[in-house]
């Protein structure tokens, strides 16, 4: 028997898979099933006073494309009811969301809180950039809350954190951060860009602002650079101004190709997470596999904490092969379906050996502190058929033996 909503008009009350396709419909102002893509830089106005309200307004769809466009108006409409925000904000990228995030929400002076383990750009964002404008910046063991606590000062503003992060997938308690920040009136951010809204909610947990690299499973096709903010309406206008400023801008096409990505996310999401849990319980029983890394499966450290707080487990896989850095490199170079590439989230297979593609941007050390081994293996899981990404998976292996 079919259970409706008690109000079917109601977003709030839609499954996912109803929202990534009428989501946007308050959005739709034409008889256009499909949203056409405003490709114009700027908005005409039709009077003096019309000009001065668009001018005015805070985030305007119809004014200058640095500060929206209509077809934004669709994404974001979306992606704040995945997440469960109030509003959304689109950039140019994923990192262009993080760095506008941070910039606009903190000043010289002020006290900032990391995770340890961060994407490679958002750590270099800590160490490197935000110093240089007199913000101070603590790190804690995402693992350890007591790390956390230990790390906070009277006048921190911010705790930033990653969950699973890239590419240890090393989980980070949400609902624990946002109970400690909440206390103590500290904004808490989230980069979700390795589980998806579909899989991990980190709004419900608490957390107050919901990034993305929509690069990844959003877009879902590996062609497109886009990011995404997810947050109040507040925080959100507050962060806006600062991205008028920096301007992150995402084009009018690659707007409209991620909203059409984002029709078929709940469809790719479920493939993608039961075919990287089928590899990584192949991978596991393998005797030329070291060690798996993936939420999913029982014996990863944080297995218990994972199936806590998200639905699903992801695309990533990492994994070590058994014979050192020259087999992994003959591993890798041995796979036909899985693509050597950077990335993760689209349709399609993508492996890398992680050690040589960082190896030209970390020293050693800090390779061996982001838990990055000489035998490290990240594979991005795709919507292939599962007994062709295991035969390649398994010729790969074989080929890795060979001298």
């Amino acid at each position: 028997m079919i259970t409706l909503p008690p109000d079917v008009s109601d977003p709030s009350t839609w499954h996912e898979q109803t929202l990534v396709l009428h989501g946007d419909a308050a959005c739709h102002h034409d008889a256009a099933v499909v949203p056409p893509i405003h490709y114009s830089a700027t908005f005409r106005a039709e009077s003096a006073e019309q000009f001065s309200a668009m001018a005015t307004s805070v985030r305007p769809a119809n004014f200058y494309t640095r500060h929206g466009n209509p077809v934004n108006k669709h994404v974001e409409a979306i992606l704040a009811g995945l997440e469960g925000t109030e509003t959304a904000l689109l950039t140019g990228s994923g990192m262009g969301a993080i760095c506008t995030t941070i910039l606009a929400l903190l000043q010289a002076g002020d006290h900032v809180v990391a995770q340890q383990r961060h994407y490679m750009s958002t750590s270099k964002l800590f160490t490197e950039v935000l110093p240089r404008y007199g913000v101070r910046v603590s790190f804690f063991d995402q693992t350890d809350l007591d790390s956390l606590r230990a790390a906070l000062q009277p006048d921190t503003k911010l705790i930033m954190v990653e969950t699973p992060v890239n590419p240890s997938l090393s989980i980070t308690d949400l609902a624990a951060v946002a109970e400690i920040a909440r206390a103590r009136g500290i904004l808490t951010v989230v980069d979700n860009t390795f589980a998806s809204p579909l899989n991990q909610r980190p709004h419900a947990l608490g957390i107050d602002i919901v990034v993305h690299s929509a690069t990844k499973y959003l877009g879902g096709h590996s062609d497109i650079m886009a990011g995404a903010i997810c947050c109040s309406q507040a925080l959100a206008e507050q962060i806006w101004k600062m991205h008028v400023t920096l301007g992150a801008v995402l084009s009018p096409m690659d707007a409209w190709l991620l909203l059409r990505g984002l029709r078929t996310l709940s469809l790719r999401m479920e493939r993608i997470n039961a075919n990287a849990l089928a590899v990584a319980q192949w991978l596991e029983a393998r005797p030329e596999i070291e060690q798996v890394l993936y939420p999913g499966l029982p014996s990863h450290a944080q297995h218990a904490l994972a199936a806590r707080q998200m639905k699903g487990f992801g695309a990533i896989v990492a994994y070590s092969i058994r014979g050192g850095y020259a087999a992994t490199q003959r591993f890798v170079s041995a796979l036909r379906l899985a693509t050597q590439a950077v990335s993760l989230g689209g349709v399609e297979t993508l492996a890398v050996h992680t050690a040589s593609m960082w190896a030209s941007s970390m020293t050693e050390a800090e390779m061996t502190a982001a838990g990055i081994q000489p035998n490290f293996v990240r594979m991005s899981v795709g919507v292939e058929h599962i007994d062709d990404l295991i035969a390649d998976l398994d010729q790969a292996l074989a080929a890795s033996k060979s001298v």
